[in-house]
């Protein structure tokens, strides 16, 4: 089965990424650590033996991981190896990674070929009663670039070449998360709305992120300078505040789950409620 992703392309673009250092280019990943770190306040528990998957070592390394490591703790990264980073992928989890009280994954599972494989690994890895947290790129995110580029490549040639990622329904994310078997699956959405000045603005983000193209059946030509002029006018025509600024569409998927224990909470057994919803339905109203 041919691959979605260029498992070498994205590895080269992370690493161009890391080494150009682009000021402010990592404003995603940094709004994602935030929320991460915040989720994880809320909950009661010491998490002693701990993964992390990134493509972003750098960034976690000084921001969200900042005084935090210790021996039980592992991170994980497809690029090269380094002293204290696994040099895998969460779908190719190493058998050693086993017994953990906490798995996190940053931005790193929409380029997986197969999802719920790499769900399946990370829940085996965890203890059991253990916390997998992960959030990805969902649903409509960047919608309108994927619109443009499709639009101005089929008026100028006829044809089109997949140029954005295809990102996961958000519905579909607690699937995956039962499908991998996770007990107790929560899933939310959130949507970030950023402005540029143009789409070559936007363009220059997320290559400074890594996130270029990596799908395996994309155009190995290059595209031409006029496909992206057309591209950016209709980005302009169609998704321009009065200001002339561009809007680029950002959703992410949060997902939460825990390896299954005997001790935990279990939901009640069809049928053992103690009131219908009609009955509960029609107090409601009448009390109203």
């Amino acid at each position: 089965m041919q691959s979605v992703f260029d498992k070498k392309a994205i590895t080269s673009f992370r690493q161009r990424a890391l080494a150009q250092g682009k000021d402010g280019a990592d404003f995603l990943l940094a709004h994602v650590a935030k929320e991460m770190a915040d989720r994880l306040s809320f909950i009661d528990r010491t998490f002693e033996r701990t993964a992390v998957t990134s493509g972003n070592q750098a960034f976690l390394d000084t921001a969200f991981l900042a005084g935090t490591r210790h021996e039980g703790t592992a991170f994980i990264d497809e690029g090269p190896n380094r002293d204290d980073w696994i040099s895998t992928s969460e779908e190719s989890l190493p058998s050693s990674l086993t017994n953990l009280d906490l798995a996190m994954s940053f931005l790193t599972l929409h380029e997986t070929d197969d999802t719920p494989g790499a769900l399946v690994q990370i829940r085996k890895s965890l203890k059991p009663d253990g916390l997998f947290m992960g959030v990805m790129p969902a649903g409509d995110t960047l919608h309108e670039l994927r619109e443009c580029l499709l639009a101005a490549e089929v008026e100028m040639t006829g044809g089109a070449s997949p140029r954005v990622y295809p990102f996961a329904d958000v519905r579909a994310a607690g699937s995956l998360l039962q499908r991998a078997g996770f007990a107790l699956p929560v899933v939310d959405s959130e949507t970030l709305t950023v402005r540029y000045k143009d789409m070559f603005a936007l363009m220059r983000d997320l290559r400074g992120m890594g996130a270029s193209n990596a799908l395996s059946a994309r155009t190995k030509v290059p595209a031409s300078r006029e496909l992206f002029l057309r591209a950016n006018s209709i980005y302009s025509e169609r998704h321009a505040a009065p200001d002339g600024r561009i809007q680029a569409t950002f959703t992410f998927v949060w997902m939460s789950g825990w390896a299954p224990s005997e001790n935990q909470q279990k939901p009640a057994k069809r049928g053992s409620a103690n009131a219908s919803l009609a009955d509960v339905l029609n107090t409601i109203e009448n009390n109203g």
